[in-house]
């Protein structure tokens, strides 16, 4: 059978239901071909002039394209217009940013050496790379992967979620307006299989991966028989979020709360467990329950402007309210019931359960606005609940001394701690990653651009010069003559 046969692709509006877009399956071996056709030449461009085209595809994200991409984003995710903004803002503000850490990562080097010998660090780009992005940021997430990789001189195969297809499409014809070749920037659409035959292809150098841990999993493996491939996985977290002595627990509830339930929970950054002092359980519940019950939620482009749209489809919403009885039924006390407002549609309210009283708390990324809560009495019993996971993407902690966020930020398996921010308060200008099974200490934002490119060290001199300086013997000049 062949691995290659092309079929209908559709993406239809969570909100509405609407068909949004239409197109083909990817073709890899015709993909893969192509961009290595188109590499050599790319890679042998001066840096500037990568440069200035990556620029042009960063300006028009700010004119009319931006606009039509907010629309788009809205639309195929259903997140709110103002999310899809932030969105759209940010993949403009990462051209600038990936740019300078190029130049601060993977810049050429001189080394001095000993007797004025003199050593070059530079950088080549791996090649060939895939990279494989989930739906929950479909623009911001590729496009921090393959910006990097552009400017390293990488050809770039995107292979999105098979939930966001129309928004990919749009991104990477916007790179090819700006005047990237179109075999250095591709789009192959698909599902599971089509991101299994492009990581599985000989001829791609290295994968980006964003995604479930699940996946995640299965690529290291697969990889593991691979040395000479890169591989990258930026996976899912069970993210703790601490809530200890604080006074102001009308802004702890707005940080939970902004943790928990932005983008319907589907961040993988987001909090999906609070740990709260057992003396402020009550009240620090009470608050952030009233200000969910307050939490408009509606279609991207409803009025008043909603908090929080929809889940992505009806299946990851069925999946979720059935997570949240099953909570329920092994000891889980409900403090506000996750309940589906629009029949037919995949919109969800958020969830709150009290899970403390469970013997056994699942270890598992719950995609969406589900919250755990567990009650604890000491700091120490704190930090071991929110270290209780696998993962260890993000952290956060609200409230508390100077000492006790030293402690807790020490003590903390996680890439990214933070202190009465969210957990998914990001620095565009940092590494951001995880560990455990939330990553393979290859974190990407700032950092992307050090597995867009491997070092090369040269020891060069301007005149062959060499000397042994011990080891040979007396050289015999009676025996050297001519016979």
């Amino acid at each position: 059978m062949d691995q290659n046969i092309v079929t209908d692709l559709i993406s239809y509006e969570p909100a509405t239901g609407a068909e949004l877009w239409r197109g083909k399956t990817g073709n890899i071996d015709q993909e893969v071909s192509i961009a290595r056709e188109a590499w050599p030449r790319w890679a042998a461009a001066p840096l500037s002039d990568r440069l200035t085209v990556i620029r042009s595809f960063a300006a028009r994200l700010r004119g009319t394209d931006g606009e039509q991409l907010i629309d788009l984003i809205a639309r195929e995710t259903g997140k709110p217009l103002w999310e899809a903004r932030g969105e759209v803002e940010n993949v403009a503000t990462r051209v600038d940013l990936a740019v300078t850490a190029y130049a601060d990562r993977t810049s050429q080097r001189r080394i001095d050496g000993k007797h004025g010998q003199r050593f070059v660090l530079r950088h080549k780009p791996l090649g060939i790379v895939g990279v494989i992005t989930p739906f929950n940021m479909p623009a911001d997430i590729p496009n921090g992967h393959i910006i990097p990789a552009l400017i390293a001189g990488n050809a770039v195969i995107l292979k999105p979620s098979e939930k966001t297809p129309a928004v990919a499409q749009f991104l990477i014809d916007s790179y090819h307006k700006a005047g990237i070749p179109d075999g250095v920037i591709q789009v192959t659409h698909g599902g599971g299989e089509t991101g299994r035959r492009l990581s599985e292809h000989p001829g791609i150098d290295g994968v980006i991966f964003t995604g479930s841990a699940q996946v995640g999993i299965h690529l290291h493996r697969q990889f593991s028989k691979r040395p000479d491939r890169l591989l990258t996985l930026e996976l899912g977290g069970n993210n703790p979020i601490i809530v200890w002595d604080t006074k102001d627990v009308q802004s702890a509830a707005v940080l939970i709360v902004q943790s928990a339930f932005l983008n319907a929970g589907q961040r993988c950054t987001a909090a999906r467990r609070l740990i709260v002092k057992d003396s402020l359980f009550d009240i620090v519940l009470n608050e952030v329950k009233r200000l969910a019950d307050r939490l408009v939620i509606g279609e991207p482009h409803g009025e008043p402007a909603p908090f929080m749209g929809p889940l992505i489809d009806n299946d990851v919403a069925d999946r979720l309210t059935e997570s949240f009885v099953t909570l329920m039924s092994h000891g889980g006390r409900p403090i506000k019931h996750m309940v589906r407002p629009v029949k037919g549609r995949p919109f969800t309210t958020p969830g709150i359960i009290d899970v403390t009283q469970m013997a056994e708390r699942p270890d598992v990324e719950l995609f969406g606005p589900l919250l755990q809560c567990v009650r604890v009495t000491d700091f120490d019993l704190a930090i071991d609940e929110a270290n209780n996971t696998r993962f260890g993407l993000s952290a956060a902690l609200i409230g508390g001394t100077s000492e006790e966020y030293n402690k807790f930020w020490a003590n903390s398996r996680a890439g990214i701690v933070n202190w009465n921010t969210p957990t998914n308060n990001a620095v565009s200008k940092a590494p951001a990653g995880g560990v455990g099974l939330s990553g393979n200490h290859r974190p990407g934002g700032y950092y992307a651009a050090d597995h867009c490119a491997y070092p090369v060290i040269s020891a060069e001199n301007e005149m062959p010069k060499g000397i042994i300086g011990i080891g040979l013997r007396e050289e015999d000049f009676e025996g050297s003559g001519s016979q």
